[in-house]
């Protein structure tokens, strides 16, 4: 079973955390509660992002909304790398002819 944290728990683990800043955060999608076996709570994945846009709104002075977008491009660069990655098993797993015809083609000026 997923251990799911409430909120008190949450701000207790969560350095420079509020509850109004928790509610804040979850108004503006930076977290979603999660609901498991009836319990509605935070999974460790969200006391994750919790903490980063807590220091991203002390450090930077952030809204809330301003973290969600921020959390939100972290998001798609992780996806980005993970499709990269998973690109360049693809491509390793080709013969050598096609391998070489993909390094020059990654040469090649961007629109040429």
């Amino acid at each position: 079973m997923m251990r799911l944290y409430s909120e008190t728990e949450v701000v207790a683990r969560v350095e420079g955390l509020t509850v109004a800043r928790l509610r804040a955060f979850v108004a503006a999608d930076c977290v979603r509660p999660s609901e498991a076996e009836g319990e509605v709570g935070y999974a460790e994945a969200d006391l994750a992002r919790l903490a980063l846009a807590a220091e991203l709104a002390q450090d930077f002075d952030l809204d809330p909304d301003a973290s969600a977008m921020v959390l939100g491009l972290v998001d798609q660069i992780h996806g980005l790398r993970h499709a990269l990655r998973r690109l360049g098993d693809a491509v390793g797993a080709e013969p050598e002819e096609i391998r070489t015809r993909v390094r020059l083609r990654l040469r090649e000026p961007a629109g040429g």
